[in-house]
């Protein structure tokens, strides 16, 4: 497996936030964007992983009646970062 650069990873970071942005307050599956991304799920996930970190993203571990994912997880823009990104898209 090739080693992609920071550069690349940095732009896909921006095109899974784009994503959410589309589809905000819905929240999405990493292997919906994985398949959004054309990337490898683990992929995605670490990278979501290090979205959350910066807190960009959101982590719902909860489906909508309440019960507890097992092994899935859904991820959201942060309200935070939908507003900049509200922001940037009305310059544009």
């Amino acid at each position: 497996m090739s080693k992609v650069s920071e550069k690349k990873k940095d732009k896909i970071m921006a095109n899974i936030i784009a994503h959410l942005y589309q589809h905000a307050p819905q929240a999405l599956f990493a292997s919906e964007i994985s398949t959004l991304e054309a990337r490898d799920e683990e992929f995605i996930k670490s990278l979501l992983q290090e979205l959350e970190k910066k807190q960009l993203v959101i982590k719902i571990t909860k489906g909508p009646q309440g019960q507890q994912y097992q092994r899935r997880q859904r991820w959201r823009l942060s309200n935070s970062a939908y507003e900049a990104y509200s922001k940037i898209q009305i310059k544009y």
